[in-house]
């Protein structure tokens, strides 16, 4: 994992719940189309077993998401992420109803992602992560940019610098 400056480490301590865009972040971007119509995503398991130890801290998780998925669903389910997005044609609209639901101030909120559309959302969270992979002006608007690459192990870095960041990292461990 990087190295997180103090000022990384004070806003990830600050996080109340943790949001995630999907295609790039929890995946590494890659659509397979099946010969029905169907899209094949692959999750990473160390990332899914991150945002576990991240809801056994009491940190709330959720799914912003441009694209409808079934499989997107179903890991949500898998993972027990009771807050999923997914479809958002306006993502900061959806921010925004997504944190007065949960009842969370943006500066609790953190938002990892890869892509522009994920730039203003970003922005009015307390802590804003850029997956390695991620493009350029995104990596330039986060506070934290993760070593590993979106699908392969972002997720996970990401979780375990907030529960570092909150002293719960040992303690999630057994999740």
């Amino acid at each position: 994992m990087s190295e997180a400056s103090p000022a990384v480490l004070e806003r990830a301590r600050a996080v109340r719940l943790a949001i995630f865009d999907v295609d790039g972040v929890m995946t590494d971007g890659t659509l397979y189309i099946g010969a029905q119509g169907e899209a094949f995503k692959a999750f990473n398991i160390l990332d899914g077993h991150g945002m576990k130890m991240l809801q056994a801290a009491g940190v709330a998780t959720a799914i912003l998401s441009g694209r409808a998925s079934e499989a997107v669903a179903r890991r949500a389910a898998e993972l027990s992420i009771a807050h999923v997005v997914q479809g958002s044609a306006d993502k900061v609209a959806d921010f925004e109803r997504l944190i007065a639901a949960v009842g969370v101030q943006p500066a609790a909120c953190s938002f990892v992602g890869d892509d522009l559309p994920d730039l203003e959302v970003m922005r009015r969270c307390g802590l804003a992560v850029a997956v390695a992979n991620a493009v350029e002006q995104v990596k330039q608007g986060a506070h934290y940019v993760t070593r590993a690459t979106g699908g392969r192990g972002a997720v996970r870095e990401f979780c375990e610098l907030v529960l570092r960041a909150r002293g719960q990292l040992g303690a999630s461990a057994a999740v």
